[in-house]
């Protein structure tokens, strides 16, 4: 599991690249709570997985700033993922579908009250502002991220004793 958490956080800063680059992106479409916003695809030959999906769903692919290791996979002119070479064997954890919620908080937090797990140093405000994101694992163990339009709630300081 600390393979996958590694690699899914490795895919997330490649995704959210550096604040400067950023600024130039357009912001993510907002596709509605509950819908699927964003994927990560891992594959142990980057080219041939570009030229199998590119063929398959006429998708193109955009380098990533500072780093040959992934793409970002755009489908009719709009980034929907991420495609990226796997480090080491593709396990049933290289692989994260990131689905559209409203609040991050509540849902990360709903997640638990169901008998999921948040996956420790999530969530997180994407660097270029654009929201925040979140990652459980479900009851039986597999990875789902969260992804909402609106960053974290700023903490409020605790008064002092």
């Amino acid at each position: 599991m600390r393979n996958a958490i590694l690699a899914i956080t490795f895919a997330l800063t490649l995704v959210t690249g550096s604040p400067d680059a950023a600024q130039n992106k357009p912001r993510k479409p907002d596709v509605g709570p509950g819908r699927v916003a964003w994927f990560d695809i891992t594959t142990t030959n980057l080219a041939q997985s570009r030229e199998f999906y590119g063929k398959l769903f006429d998708w193109t692919f955009t380098a990533l700033q500072g780093t040959d290791l992934a793409v970002e996979i755009v489908s009719s002119g709009t980034a929907i993922g991420t495609l990226r070479r796997a480090e080491g064997k593709i396990s049933p954890f290289n692989g994260v579908v990131y689905v559209q919620v409203t609040d991050i908080q509540a849902s990360c937090k709903k997640a638990t009250d169901l008998g999921g797990t948040v996956v420790p140093g999530f969530p997180f405000d994407l660097s270029d502002g654009a929201g925040a994101i979140g990652l459980v694992a479900d009851p039986a163990g597999h990875p789902v991220g969260m992804y909402s339009r609106t960053p974290l709630a700023p903490k409020t300081p605790s008064p002092p004793k």
